[in-house]
Order: structure tokens, then sequence, then C-alpha cells
């Protein structure tokens, strides 16, 4: 999922869960590119964060779940592409499995695949469906519009997978609707 959003303000909600954290240290080491990858857009760029501060990235990740909530994880779906970094660091540190929600034609068949509407185009993902039923937290790095986690929750759960949450680093709460399952996350904007 791209690290995108639309040229709006963010605004506060008064809900505790909703509040913006848009003063939290990363965001003095994020990036922010104006017209890119198209003319409106802002692309928030992580990749600093994963050169300089992984550790921390991945402790405030696993403080933003409930506790508790890590016992009921079979593995982690692990979302193209950033998110296979953030899931496989996690799953390392917990001795946990991982499902790869992939773009086509990168994992053996057979295969479940799903189109879906990316903020500036089309994407496809695709997972292997012969797996066996777990329960899975799925993992990326930037909730935006929604399309690229909602593909992936459809097509675990389409796989006879229950999905019991997402994590993710940014959340950009002014461009998606509500979710199936909570989304965890670090920061808000």
């Amino acid at each position: 999922m791209s690290a995108t959003t639309a040229t709006t303000q963010a605004k506060s909600d008064t809900n505790s869960s909703n509040i913006l954290n848009t003063d939290h240290a990363f965001w003095q080491v994020i990036r922010t590119v104006p017209d890119f990858p198209k003319a409106g857009i802002d692309f928030y760029d992580i990749t600093p964060l994963l050169r300089s501060h992984i550790d921390e990235v991945i402790d405030e990740m696993l403080a933003a779940l409930p506790d508790g909530l890590m016992d009921e994880v079979d593995c982690l779906g692990a979302v193209e592409a950033r998110g296979f970094v953030f899931a496989s660091l996690i799953a390392g540190r917990l001795g946990k499995g991982m499902i790869l929600l992939r773009k086509p034609g990168k994992l053996p068949p057979p295969v479940a695949n799903k189109a879906y509407a990316l903020e500036y185009g089309k994407d496809t993902l695709e997972m292997q469906n012969n797996l066996p039923p777990e329960r899975v937290l799925l993992v990326d790095d930037i909730l935006a519009t929604g399309g690229t986690l909602t593909t992936a929750y459809e097509l675990c759960e389409s796989a006879s997978h229950t999905v019991v949450g997402a994590l993710v680093l940014l959340d950009l709460v002014d461009l998606h609707g509500e979710f199936p399952v909570p989304v965890y996350t670090v920061l808000k904007a």
C-alpha cells in the first residue's frame, strides 16, 4: 500500500482512540513528498524509519496491540511490500508464522486473487489458498483508502482464515471508512 494522502487537513476526533498523534517523534523522521506518485497526493516516506529506527518502530507497533491479542494469533498476514518488513520482524520476535499476500505471479499455485482500486490506479493481491485455517493479524505499513488492507482481509476470510485485526504503522484516518476488524496503529494523521 502506498503511503499517500490527498492534500487535506486531518481532523481530531473526540473519541480518545481516534486522537491524532502528529506530534509523535517518528514524524521528525518521516519525509513528506508532495505530488508523488501524482499531482495532489502527498507521499509519506517511511523508509528513513527503516534505516535508523527499526527497533523502536517494532517496539511501538507491538505496544499498540491490546494485551493478550497475540496469544489469539496463529500467524501474521504480511501485505506486500512493506508489510513484509514489519510482519517478518514481529514474527521473528514472537515466534509466529506468516501468510504472504502478494502481487500476481509471485506465489506458486494454487492461489486465490482479488483485484482492487488504489488511490491512483488498480492492483491485485494473491495468497495461497490451500493453507490450513488460522487466526491471522494483518500487518502493513500504512492504511490510506483501505483498498489493499480490505482486499487482504477478504482474501484471508475467503480462504477460511479468521482475521482478528490489522496492525499498521500509520493510519491516514480521513481517507478510509470503517474496517471490518479492529485496526491497531502507532501513528494517526
